[in-house]
Formats: structure tokens, C-alpha cells, sequence
């Protein structure tokens, strides 16, 4: 294994490890071209840039709202199915 030395983390190959190295050393390697945020990943890079396009590619089955991320979709389907996956204590 390659092991983080920084922490205990050890992964199976060497660019994992370079990837999880970053939240070390705080490299963020893409960098938007419309603001000056940066990110570890393109997929991260990718979800930032629908801020400047107003790109909202999650649209919900049930009413018109769309949403820029699948996870705000999934909870806002919960008002549709009545999922209440959170109970008071």
C-alpha cells in the first residue's frame, strides 16, 4: 500500500494517494476561470461553474423545480414521497 505521510490513510495506488495528499497540503489545482475559487478536483470544479452558467441539470419528476446538484434533488424529493428519513429525539 502507499501510505499518507501525514496520517495514518494508506491506499492501494500511487494517485489516490497524490489526491488525498492535497487536503494536506491544501493544492487545489483547478481553478475556475470566471472567479478566483479553486478546487481538488474537476468534478468539484464542474459543480461550481453552474453557479456562473445557472446550469441546473437535476430536474424533480413530480413539479418544475430543477436543481444544480443530485443531492438537493434527492431531499427535495422527500417532500413528493413523504420520506422523513430524520426522527425527533
Amino acid at each position: 500500500p502507499f501510505a499518507c505521510a501525514h496520517c495514518p490513510k494508506a491506499f492501494k495506488n500511487k494517485k489516490t494517494l497524490t489526491v488525498h495528499q492535497q487536503v494536506h497540503t491544501g493544492e487545489r489545482p483547478f481553478a475556475c476561470d470566471r472567479c478566483p475559487r479553486a478546487f481538488r478536483n474537476k468534478t468539484a470544479l464542474k459543480i461550481h461553474q453552474r453557479v456562473h452558467t445557472g446550469e441546473r441539470p437535476f430536474a424533480c419528476a413530480h413539479c418544475p423545480k430543477t436543481f444544480k446538484q443530485k443531492q438537493a434533488l434527492t431531499i427535495h424529493q422527500r417532500v413528493h414521497n413523504g420520506e422523513r428519513p430524520f426522527h425527533c429525539a
